[in-house]
């Protein structure tokens, strides 16, 4: 079958297809990255389901309406993850406008940390609660590396910045994330 031949192919040559008019092979990308999309966005944009989903929407509805823009000389995956970075850094400047005219900016955040033997859930919560807090490149620096699993490499075409930077900002959102959730292991000093 047709389909079960397309999901056997390498993103690059379903880009071509896409490219062609091939529908199915649209269909087969998006099933492949539609999840893991929705969650970045999700994670990037405040949390805010249907604000996740209308990026994923406006996303592939890019990728349908001009697949020549596609860059066929990067991976797929470092492409579209690119896209949807760059797509998140558009509305972060959108809502800093917004917040700006109307007088609603406010520094300084408090993040409260729970007291000893807290379990997993209370860990991941900590971690989200800070994460959420994050300016936007330590936040996607985190979701690329962590939950997406991208390589160092990946990362840097992402982002634009070279893979020494990407290491080194790795290493320092670490140690700062470990420092604020030192009440988790206190062995940490």
């Amino acid at each position: 079958m047709f389909i079960t031949r397309l999901s056997k192919k390498a993103d690059e040559e379903l880009v071509r297809l896409v490219q062609q008019g091939n529908e199915r092979a649209l269909t087969e990308l998006y099933s492949r990255y539609s999840k893991k999309l929705v969650r970045y966005f999700h994670r990037m944009l405040w949390k805010d389901e249907s604000k996740a989903q209308d990026f994923l929407h406006d996303l592939f509805v890019k990728l349908i309406e001009a697949p020549d823009r596609i860059d066929v000389g990067r991976p797929f995956s470092t492409w579209i993850y690119s896209v949807a970075h760059n797509m998140c850094k558009n509305e972060y400047r959108k809502q800093i406008f917004r917040k700006a005219v109307n007088g609603n900016w406010t520094n300084g955040q408090n993040v409260e940390f729970i007291e000893s033997d807290l379990d997993q859930q209370a860990f991941q919560g900590q971690l989200e609660n800070l994460l959420s807090r994050a300016d936007e490149n330590d936040k996607s620096l985190f979701l690329m590396r962590y939950e997406l699993e991208l390589t160092v490499s990946e990362i840097a075409t992402i982002m634009e910045i070279p893979e020494g930077t990407v290491k080194s900002r790795l290493f320092y959102l670490k140690k700062k994330l470990a420092g604020m959730l030192k009440v988790f292991n206190p062995a940490i000093n």
